[in-house]
């Protein structure tokens, strides 16, 4: 597996994250094809990379909660 550059991409919180630190996901929004994903009180850490369908299909079950019970 090829290493993938980091970078330059530009991190944002999610709107989901908490004010008081806790639960704090942070996402690069300007990678082309891919969607890293990181913890934001470990911006060192690793990251998770997923390929935008993949990230597209977990978002949308997330918000429908399709996948409460599984």
């Amino acid at each position: 597996m090829r290493a993938i550059d980091l970078s330059n991409v530009t991190w944002r919180k999610s709107s989901y994250s908490n004010t008081s630190g806790g639960e704090c996901l942070e996402i690069a929004d300007n990678h082309p094809a891919l969607v890293p994903v990181r913890d934001s009180k470990n911006p060192t850490g690793p990251t998770l990379v997923f390929n935008a369908p993949a990230w597209g299909s977990f978002v949308t079950v997330v918000k429908d909660g399709s996948l409460s019970g599984a």
